[in-house]
């Protein structure tokens, strides 16, 4: 399951960069938002790149933008592969992505908590990512479907619900074998 997750992970989360992407360059058509260069400087910081003042380089910007977007999609391919799929599964994703950008840009100094931003930009924020979320999600739900139902899903499908009588499958089950 695990080999499994992480080339799909990799290419949901790819897609779903994609699709936030596009979606960022048309929000910046209507609304004339620049560029951000916070993922870049991320970056810079983390790995101990030289920093430089003003725009960012467009690779610096693109390889975090991107690799945080494959990376973090190879979690959502693990949700899916483990039965929790659709779009609750994306929205409780949302809430990761989000988290994962903040931790990151809050650690290394580069981005101050949402609970500071402007109203406006916290909601563009939080939209795009809903987007990358669930575009995400749209993936790798879709290539786990193509390996049957998940361990949670199974374990489900002996009786809906949360029931204290019904435990836990067997390994056997669990992994479909």
């Amino acid at each position: 399951m695990m080999k499994r997750a992480v080339w799909q992970g990799l290419a949901a989360g790819t897609v779903g960069g994609l699709v936030m992407t596009l979606g960022e360059k048309a929000e910046q058509r209507v609304t004339g938002r620049p560029d951000s260069h916070v993922p870049a400087r991320v970056l810079e910081r983390l790995t101990g790149l030289r920093e430089r003042p003003g725009k960012q380089p467009l690779p610096v910007n693109w390889a975090m933008h991107f690799g945080q977007a494959a990376l973090l999609g190879v979690l959502r391919s693990v949700m899916a592969q483990s039965g929790l799929r659709g779009p609750l599964a994306s929205a409780q994703f949302a809430v990761v992505r989000l988290t994962n950008d903040q931790i990151l840009e809050n650690a290394t100094g580069v981005g101050a908590p949402p609970s500071t931003w402007p109203r406006k930009e916290l909601f563009v924020d939080v939209l795009h990512k809903a987007v990358y979320a669930f575009a995400t999600g749209a993936v790798a739900d879709a290539l786990a479907a193509r390996d049957g139902r998940g361990p949670g899903q199974r374990h489900a499908a002996l009786r809906p619900g949360r029931h204290a009588d019904v435990g836990p499958l067997t390994r056997r089950r669990s992994y479909g074998r």
